[in-house]
């Protein structure tokens, strides 16, 4: 009989997903020669090779990736078992995994885990910012509980939840204050700065141009390198709403709305479908939904300061 602990069936998930010992031990919180030996130990006990070592990366055999699947079919159904025990109480506790796209999580987070804490203070929150197909990813493989992304995301395993719409907002150098405000059509012959391939913002602003990435295009891995990029005379941009009173404070740029229609996007919490924990979920995206109703009050308040000063 072949005896495999539920701890090296992690690490050696763990390692199937980095490719690296290194990242691998780190994430496991281990150090790498005893990820190592554990590794070697499951090895041993199956009777095959499930690696091709070298210095720099780790390559899966044939063998190695038939595992690795049934490993992570294997975790994802202890982990809710886990999942069904918490759901069976009144209150939520324990921990929740929590992904969000980099370009609402510096801004709502800070509210966000506020409000929960606040109201379910046994919660233990785990947040994991990346752009939306790695968050998806991990929440159908059952690395994450839910998702906070923007809308529609069509995946046919998860429950689409919608919390909120924003507008966008066009951002200009200065010395262009109280400047008549370009359409869609004018922004195409104009240098409009995004943010780099694989964010979903950017796509919603090239679809609210109508227009193709240019060849020629200085990206940023974020909204702030943006925003200080066109306070450089660089171009111009777009930003949502929410972001705009943490990153213009430091930023010598001018911030125009677009005519109606103005480009907006939906912003939603996404679940897996067979989720146990689906009623505390919803639960949850009602939190988030109020921690965004009160940063909309709070910038509205804030830009009715500076109208009034």
């Amino acid at each position: 009989m072949i005896h495999l602990t539920m701890r090296q069936l992690r690490y050696f998930d763990a390692l199937a997903r980095l490719g690296h010992f290194g990242r691998a031990a780190e994430a496991c919180a281990i150090s790498q020669p005893a990820l190592s030996m554990q590794i070697k130990e499951m090895e041993e006990a199956l009777g095959g090779v499930l690696l091709e070592r070298s210095a720099r990366q780790v390559v899966l055999t044939r063998f190695g990736e038939q595992l690795a699947e049934r490993v992570r079919d294997i975790l994802r159904s202890v982990d809710e078992l886990g999942d069904f025990a918490r759901a069976s109480r009144d209150k939520l506790t324990g921990r929740l995994r929590l992904g969000m796209i980099p370009t609402v999580a510096p801004y709502l987070l800070p509210k966000v885990i506020g409000n929960l804490t606040r109201k379910h203070p046994e919660i233990d929150i785990h947040v994991r910012e990346s752009k939306t197909p790695k968050l998806i990813e991990e929440l159908v493989e059952g690395r994450l509980d839910a998702a906070i992304v923007a809308l529609p995301v069509s995946e046919p395993s998860l429950t689409e939840v919608a919390l909120f719409s924003e507008n966008f907002l066009l951002v200009r150098p200065p010395e262009y204050e109280g400047a008549d405000v370009p359409s869609s059509e004018m922004l195409r012959e104009m240098r409009l700065l995004l943010l780099e391939e694989g964010h979903c913002f950017r796509d919603q602003a090239l679809t609210f141009c109508n227009m193709q990435a240019p060849r020629e295009m200085l990206d940023a891995s974020s909204l702030s390198t943006l925003v200080q990029m066109v306070g450089a005379g660089m171009g111009v941009t777009l930003i949502p709403e929410m972001a705009v009173g943490v990153e213009t404070r430091s930023a010598a740029v001018s911030l125009a709305r677009f005519a109606e229609p103005q480009p907006q996007r939906s912003i939603g919490m996404v679940w897996r479908k067979t989720s146990p924990l689906a009623k505390q979920l919803l639960q949850i995206s009602e939190v988030v939904a109020g921690a965004a109703e009160g940063l909309r009050k709070q910038a509205a308040a804030g830009q009715g300061r500076k109208r009034r000063g």
